[in-house]
């Protein structure tokens, strides 16, 4: 039942937290994934961030590495 996956519990953080976060450690220790739209990626986005619009993040899941944090925005 995939559904219950909305229902676990998830750690966040404000944008100062985050970025402490990636300010210590290299590029390649997370995951950094925009989950906006295409559109909204083009006009600005963090460097080194993935698009992977919402809609297509169960899907595309696979291509992040399980091992690493990873910031969602």
């Amino acid at each position: 039942m995939r559904w219950l996956q909305f229902f676990r519990r998830v750690n966040s953080m404000d944008a100062q937290a985050a970025r402490t976060l990636m300010e210590g450690l290299d590029g390649t220790e997370f995951n950094l994934i925009d989950v906006r739209q295409p559109g909204e990626y083009q006009k600005a986005h963090l460097p080194g961030a993935m698009l992977i619009p919402m809609a297509d993040l169960e899907e595309r899941s696979t291509e992040l590495d399980p091992e690493l944090p990873t910031l969602v925005y």
